[in-house]
């Protein structure tokens, strides 16, 4: 039977909406830079053949609201109404959001990985291979909260359009944690691709409020320390299709959570860096990666000295 969309209750009218992506191959990468965009995109090729199992992904990004429901406070610093997104958050936070939303719930969330956010992004077996994430009657403006539109800020979930699946955000607003450690792409054929067992930067996909265009592209890659954020880094969750009625163990407790967080050092700004070339990435890809000033995000500078 053919998997459905799932509503996700956390208690007090608080929900989490998933979407069915039903599994596919797709080309993913891009080889070539947009027309008219002086930019080059190396690390986002060469182009690859991926195929991916099937899967539930968030139609929005994690609200502030979803997010205080789960872990009790509220880290954003666009704070006041719980339909934006949440953000200020790492990806270790992440981590111990998901966790705690799998232990409240008895469902298996997670990340997703960075192939599975791209073959959403693209529409999953719907997709009409657009650069930007929406239908073909929309334009960046319409469906993306970006540079150009967003008045240097976050903006509430699903007030652009969407794309093929129904996914709302998953270009622009805030940037999503992927599960993955940064890797080079190569020309291989790849199945569930999980990225490299270790490194030192994470995966973060699809542009912010502040990104231009060129970054809010399906293809655009970005990463970070794993404990580094600013407030352009939000999340998607996606379930395990496999957990419908599978008993998650009892939830830690919430304060110990938070505390071995506190433990850890949190950055208190990174330094630019320029973005390594093709062949740097290659052999180092788990050691480079984007610098953003942790302090004032404003520009993507990936691209801002382009």
């Amino acid at each position: 039977m053919r998997a459905q969309d799932s509503i996700v209750m956390l208690g007090d009218n608080v929900a989490i909406d998933m979407v069915w992506v039903e599994g596919g191959s797709f080309i993913m990468g891009n080889n070539e830079t947009p027309k008219g965009v002086k930019l080059t995109y190396e690390e986002s090729s060469p182009e690859h053949r991926v195929t991916v199992d099937g899967f539930f992904i968030g139609r929005f990004e994690v609200t502030q609201g979803q997010w205080k429901a789960v872990m009790g406070d509220n880290p954003s610093r666009f704070a006041g109404n719980d339909s934006l997104p949440v953000e200020t958050v790492s990806w270790e936070e992440a981590q111990q959001f998901v966790t705690l939303l799998s232990q409240m719930t008895g469902k298996r969330f997670r990340l997703p990985y960075e192939a599975e956010w791209e073959y959403a992004a693209r529409g999953g077996n719907k997709g009409r291979g657009l650069p930007y994430a929406g239908f073909v009657r929309a334009t960046l403006d319409t469906s993306c909260w970006y540079c150009v539109n967003s008045k240097g800020c976050t903006h509430t979930v699903g007030s652009r359009m969407p794309n093929e699946l129904g996914l709302f955000d998953i270009c622009g607003n805030v940037a999503e944690w992927c599960q993955d450690w940064v890797d080079a792409y190569t020309a291989e054929e790849a199945v569930n691709p999980h990225g490299p067992r270790e490194g030192e930067h994470k995966v973060l996909r699809g542009g912010h409020y502040s990104s231009t265009s060129a970054t809010c592209t399906v293809y655009d890659r970005s990463w970070y320390i794993p404990t580094g954020k600013n407030e352009t880094f939000g999340l998607r969750v996606v379930m395990e299709p496999s957990t419908a009625e599978e008993v998650i163990p009892e939830p830690a407790v919430k304060k110990e959570i938070k505390e071995e967080l506190q433990k850890k050092e949190m950055p208190k700004e990174l330094n630019k860096r320029e973005l390594p070339k093709k062949d740097s990435l290659k052999k180092e890809a788990s050691r480079k990666g984007r610098k953003q000033d942790s302090k004032s995000p404003k520009l993507d500078l990936k691209h801002q000295n382009q």
